[in-house]
């Protein structure tokens, strides 16, 4: 279920458009299992995901007094591999499709693009899942200069390097703890310590959604042939989604 947090900060306009890029065997995961994917934080692609800027790292020595140098890169090293625990679902914030979000995140000519809403993927989620989903804007920063909180896990992936900030990106974000990471160690309440040293088969896991309520409309990529057009809509039917089925906008022909 989605609940506010305070790590995360969204903008004003809830009815603010929002697109996800995917191919079409993607597409038919959605509908057939009705769930979101939600990749593993150390699967990401850009290697800077939920690290810290050079500050933060400067600055621990002179914060964490007491601490060993070995402690303080100990640390470091913990805070690496908490990455396992954070799964991650992304988002482009516009009010327009993106010519260039096709050309990044297509291999093919064969992609969709769901266009929802902040307020639809916050009330998508299926209340009685006990996984709770945080949603907010990333905010694109220089890692040379600047800091990040680390009063929390969450923290990193909210942020990333300005190089970015093309994508616009809005993040639903969920804390999990996979089942090989717990130890004897772990009591009934949770309490105890993980070995995130070990490796975790699963890439993501997938949180259930009501698709009426996150899809709004489904767009194909400006460069489908017809036949895939055709096809889009038949296996959007075929999954009873009443939603429309529209070509991109940037198939249209020019007036003169």
């Amino acid at each position: 279920m989605y609940k506010e947090h305070p790590v995360c900060s969204k903008p004003d306009d809830e009815n603010m458009p929002i697109w996800r890029y995917m191919d079409f065997t993607k597409l038919v995961s959605l509908l057939e299992k009705k769930a979101l994917f939600f990749i593993k934080g150390d699967m990401l692609s850009d290697q800077f995901e939920g690290s810290y800027p050079i500050p933060n790292v400067e600055s621990r020595a002179a914060n964490l007094t007491g601490l060993s140098e070995e402690n303080i890169k100990a640390l470091s090293r913990q805070l690496c591999l908490s990455k396992k625990l954070v799964y991650i679902n992304s988002w482009h914030m516009n009010h327009c499709e993106s010519a260039a979000m096709w050309k990044l995140y297509l291999q093919s000519n064969e992609g969709i693009a769901i266009k929802s809403t902040i307020k639809r993927l916050g009330e998508c989620f299926d209340k009685a899942d006990t996984k709770i989903v945080s949603i907010g804007k990333v905010k694109y920063i220089d890692y040379d200069i600047d800091k990040i909180p680390e009063s929390n896990l969450l923290y990193p992936f909210f942020h990333k390097r300005m190089s970015f900030q093309h994508e616009l990106e809005l993040r639903a974000a969920v804390l999990h703890i996979a089942p090989e990471f717990i130890t004897d160690k772990i009591d009934e309440k949770g309490n105890g310590e993980l070995d995130l040293t070990k490796e975790c088969k699963a890439t993501g896991l997938y949180i259930a959604v009501d698709l009426e309520t996150l899809v709004d409309k489904i767009y194909v990529s400006p460069t489908a042939e017809e036949w895939f057009y055709e096809l889009t809509k038949s296996v959007v039917a075929k999954y009873t989604l009443e939603k429309d089925v529209k070509k991109s906008d940037l198939t249209r022909d020019p007036v003169y």
